[in-house]
């Protein structure tokens, strides 16, 4: 059995911090390094909507136990989302594009999205010198499909495109289209994963009467297992709100988290590592859930231990 790391999808989301954090915690430092006391691994979404400078993943590294690793969401525009042209890096403007009326650049240049990994790896440069750089989450939208065979081949080239352009990053590959997974295609997709060394991300969300969101299927496809919990919030699924956290407004109850023990000790049961991060980012859900989830499994999740000179874990 390999171990089992444990954690949540962002530690500052704002319908949190004053939940979860004790009395006196409100510094970003004072945030991640208690954070980092109660977990070993998290995920870091906010890069998906502005390239941040190289200046925090030093900050990140610095501040966390030598074991602790970090999971890094890739920049939407390398996943062929559409992004907030009030947030392009000052080295992308200059490439041609188009803005929508909301906003969003449209249509991006091929050279602008190359720049647009070369700027992203660099800034998360410093995580993989200090040894916890965990995977690039690169999750594709729900138009990113594989419904016809011009579709597939399309898209199965850009992520080949995208793993060149990662260079040695673990690039971890999220679907949200059913169709990658529909009969007999799972089978394809996952050994074509599996072919090119990339990590399939096994997935928990709504499923819906339509059959349109991704199935939950635990598939293992490199040495490491990759699970992302991003809640059952299904009336919420679609709509478009204020805020992200909304879609994820859902705490698991312990029956529903029971459901995914058999499938990650499955998962374990073949790989190195096991990552199992929760999304359900509304309130406190996420760390309470992954508290609880970790319990669940026992032994396979190893415990906290600080560092010498690291203050002792606060259990919540």
């Amino acid at each position: 059995m390999g171990e089992v790391h444990v954690g949540t999808c962002a530690w500052t989301e704002k319908t949190m911090v004053d939940l979860w954090y004790p009395k006196g915690v409100t510094s970003p430092e004072q945030r991640l390094r208690y954070y980092a006391a109660q977990f070993d691994t998290v995920e870091v979404d906010s890069p998906f909507y502005a390239l941040p400078p190289r200046s925090y993943a030093q900050r990140w590294a610095e501040r966390t136990p030598s074991d602790f690793i970090f999971h890094v969401k890739a920049y939407g525009m390398m996943t062929g989302h559409e992004v907030d042209a009030r947030a392009l890096a000052p080295e992308l403007r200059e490439y041609p594009h188009e803005i929508s009326p909301r906003g969003r650049v449209l249509q991006a240049h091929p050279d602008m999205v190359d720049a647009a990994f070369d700027l992203f790896t660099d800034a998360i440069a410093p995580l993989r010198d200090a040894g916890k750089l965990g995977g690039v989450l690169m999750q594709f939208p729900p138009y990113f499909t594989a419904n016809t065979p011009e579709h597939e081949r399309r898209n199965l080239d850009y992520i080949e495109y995208a793993k060149d352009k990662l260079g040695g990053f673990r690039m971890l590959v999220e679907f949200r289209h059913p169709s990658w997974l529909r009969g007999a295609k799972a089978h394809h997709t996952l050994k074509w994963l599996t072919d090119r060394d990339l990590a399939y991300v096994s997935v928990d969300s709504p499923q819906l009467p339509d059959g349109s969101t991704m199935p939950p299927t635990a598939a293992l496809t490199t040495d490491w297992a990759y699970v992302r919990l991003h809640g059952r919030n299904a009336s919420m699924w679609r709509a478009r709100t204020d805020s992200s956290a909304d879609r994820f407004d859902y705490r698991y109850s312990a029956e529903e988290l029971g459901e995914w023990e058999p499938k990650i000790r499955d998962l374990a049961r073949d790989a190195d590592q096991t990552f199992v991060m929760f999304n359900n980012n509304k309130y406190d859900y996420a760390q309470r859930n992954a508290a609880e989830i970790a319990t669940i499994l026992g032994d396979l999740v190893p415990p906290r231990v600080p560092d010498a000179g690291e203050a002792e874990p606060t259990l919540f």
